[in-house]
């Protein structure tokens, strides 16, 4: 019988590592994940301007950058992390001089099995996929898992945490957790990927969506204690009823023969990124939601094989086969149903009745985040990714300010602050005003910026400002309102953050494979580079702090991968001093405004992991590395509290050749188990300090 306690201390397990030749990460997990999106062409074919040939004017103006210039277009070899990996004494020894909660010895770069902490650190096992929450779930069984269980279970692979307050409720908690997509290969003994059945795909179907849990926090610890049972719990999967709202809300482009009215739509898919918003509720985007649907070769009408084609939509099967079991899956049979995917769902975690709702005019895209700030008047701003090679950033300002209170009135006022609206996407220049922007602070380092940028308006409710496009259209068919507006391609825009305390706006772009190749825009010596296997890091100054403001200045935060690597910079700190780092993926802030670094597909030969970095100060730039997850597994939805870091080690032992009888992974339950994509709680030894 499997090992079911909280705690994991096993020695770890090394497992060979097998790579897609595209990425870092296994062919495996780019099928499941995101439909294989890298081994076909960017759906972005527009004529816009590229963000690195923007970096290469703005630089050569900068000259060079403190602590090492951005030179070379190369990218860092594996041969530069085996040595880091087999030479732990050449990493950053702990800094005396550090800000608190950032005290801990660095996690040399490794592939062990396991969650790998710094010493004088305790973690805990707090779900996995398949515990049940819900009244009358089963235990997992992985041999005979069926869909009933699993809508009662906790779902798979978690992308983004959120943790909050119980009112009423002593030393309990609320977390909500997302569940992306699921492995079918390592979930099912005798999966058949050419042939699923109808129970395994009904099982997939209730793992997707989103969990609410009760938790209680324990005294003295990190430890947190799932609630099962609770009356708070609940499962969205699926094929939860939700609500469309906003302008697109009733759209023809919406409407199916199952919802005529275009106002209802079965589940959500791939949520990724997210946010909480003043009033308590929590925001979760829908990513990849592309590659579950089906015979976008049917359509021959030339504008809407154009839409299909922009949002990546397969022209044949779907690696799922999904469509067998349910016909809204074929696009030759509903062709709107893909419509009805890719938004900002919104659920309230408080009320296990309300209706999740999908707000249209936060627009239709690979949405990564949706992370709030209010602006000086009181207004509520949102940040977005599309998380695709060449596409854009977003921003969404209410037309109505916030109101505080929890009464009926403030709250029902809130929750339509999403619906009316302006939807912005985002334009970079080389061009940057001299001087500080007014209200915005010191500078942390040097003082320079990159180059200046503005926010153009999409769509205000039901006025569109594209030529050419309805309010309606814009929402639903957000990417291509963007290209007409003439936005700037970026390397793969993922989780966006304000900064708590400055409001200064951090974007992780993840990497751009084909950034440079034939045909594709390309940067030379600039960065990002050229095959930017590894991303980076920018930073954001709105206009007077203000987040309403239609123009900002932004600059390069962190040009990630191995320090040795001549094209990588780190805000200007010693570069010798610093962890080497890849694919930045979620971010999160401490108390202490320090920004942390969650990788997905780390290209440098090392687990995926857990990373910290000042921004401002005399460490800004001082990237360590906190932890690393279990092989095949990739670092998601980090929580930093003084009490406890939460993250989600999602799809464990995704690695080529794995399935559920050759399991490439042990991790969390040891020998004998497949792996289950899990969240673990990580705290300071008693007496200990971060």
């Amino acid at each position: 019988m499997p090992d079911q306690s909280d705690d994991h201390n096993r020695e770890p397990v090394e497992l060979p590592l097998v790579t897609n030749h595209n990425t870092a990460r296994s062919a495996l997990t780019c099928r499941y994940r995101c439909g294989d999106a890298c081994s076909h062409e960017a759906p972005n074919r527009s004529l816009n301007p590229y963000f690195g040939d923007v970096v290469q004017q703005s630089l050569s103006r900068r000259g060079m950058l403190k602590g090492g210039a951005v030179l070379a277009i190369g990218a860092t070899t594996a041969a530069a992390a085996t040595v880091a990996a087999a030479n732990p004494s050449s990493l950053p020894p702990m800094g005396p001089l550090l800000p608190p909660g950032l005290r801990f010895e660095p996690v040399p770069p490794n592939t062990t099995d396991a969650v790998t902490l710094p010493p004088g650190y305790e973690q805990q096992i707090v779900l996995r996929w398949g515990d049940p929450l819900l009244a009358g779930a089963p235990r997992f069984d992985a041999r005979r898992q069926t869909a009933e269980a699993q809508a009662g279970q906790f779902g798979y692979n978690v992308e983004y945490l959120a943790l909050l307050e119980s009112p009423g409720r002593y030393q309990q908690l609320v977390l909500v957790a997302n569940h992306e997509y699921t492995s079918e290969q390592i979930m099912f003994y005798g999966y058949d990927p050419a042939n699923p059945t109808r129970e395994q795909v009904e099982v997939a179907w209730a793992a997707h969506g989103m969990s609410v849990v009760a938790v209680r926090a324990e005294r003295g610890s990190g430890r947190i204690h799932p609630l099962r049972g609770d009356v708070l719990n609940r499962r969205i999967t699926a094929t939860t009823p939700i609500e469309f709202t906003g302008p697109a809300a009733g759209s023809p482009l919406l409407k199916t023969s199952a919802d005529p009215t275009g106002r209802t739509v079965l589940g959500t898919l791939n949520n990724c990124g997210g946010g909480v918003t003043p009033w308590g509720t929590v925001l979760s985007g829908e990513e990849n939601v592309n590659q579950y649907f089906a015979n976008a070769g049917a359509v021959t009408d030339p504008l809407s094989a154009r839409r299909l084609a922009r949002y990546g939509l397969p022209t044949g099967a779907s690696e799922r086969k999904w469509e067998r079991f349910d016909d809204r899956f074929d696009i030759s049979k509903e062709p709107n149903e893909p419509n009805r995917f890719g938004w900002i769902v919104e659920i309230d975690p408080y009320d296990p009745e309300s209706t999740p709702r999908k707000r249209t005019a936060l627009g239709r895209f690979k949405h990564e985040a949706a992370e709030p700030r209010l602006t000086r008047d009181g207004r509520v701003a949102l940040y977005m990714g599309d998380d695709e090679r060449f596409d854009y950033l977003y921003k969404y300002v209410s037309t109505h300010a916030y109101k505080k209170g929890t009464g009926h009135a403030a709250r029902e006022h809130n929750l339509r602050l999403l619906d009316e609206g302006t939807l912005y996407v985002a334009r970079f220049t080389g061009d940057s005003p001299g001087g500080e922007i007014d209200g915005s602070g010191a500078l942390p380092d040097d003082g320079a910026f990159d180059g200046s940028g503005e926010w153009i308006p999409l769509a205000t409710g039901s006025t569109s400002h594209v030529p050419g496009m309805t309010a309606d259209e814009v929402c639903v068919f957000t990417r291509l309102a963007a290209d007409k507006a003439g936005a700037t391609k970026m390397d793969r825009p993922e989780d966006v953050e304000p900064h708590p305390r400055t409001g200064r706006v951090y974007v992780a772009l993840t990497n751009n494979k084909d950034r440079g190749a034939a045909g594709k825009a390309g940067a030379d010596e600039a960065n990002p580079r050229n095959d930017n296997k590894h991303g980076h890091v920018l930073e954001l100054d709105e206009r007077n702090s203000d987040a309403a403001s239609r123009s900002f200045r932004w600059r390069l935060m962190l040009v990630c991968g191995n320090p040795d690597d001549p094209s990588t910079y780190f805000a200007g700190f010693d570069k010798e001093q610093v962890s080497p780092v890849s694919c930045p993926d979620n971010i999160a802030f401490d108390e202490g405004g320090n920004l942390w670094i969650a990788t997905d597909g780390n290209a440098l030969g090392s687990a995926d992991g857990l990373f910290s970095v000042p921004v401002t100060g005399e460490h800004r730039g001082h990237v360590r590395q906190f932890l690393t997850v279990p092989r095949g597994a990739e670092t998601c939805g980090p929580i930093i509290t003084g009490e406890r870091i939460l993250i989600a080690a999602q799809h464990p032992g995704e690695l080529d050749g794995a399935s559920a009888e050759k399991p490439a992974s042990a991790w969390p339950d040891g020998p004998g188990t497949i792996p289950r994509p899990s969240i673990v709680s990580v705290w300071a030894e008693r007496g200990g300090s971060r």
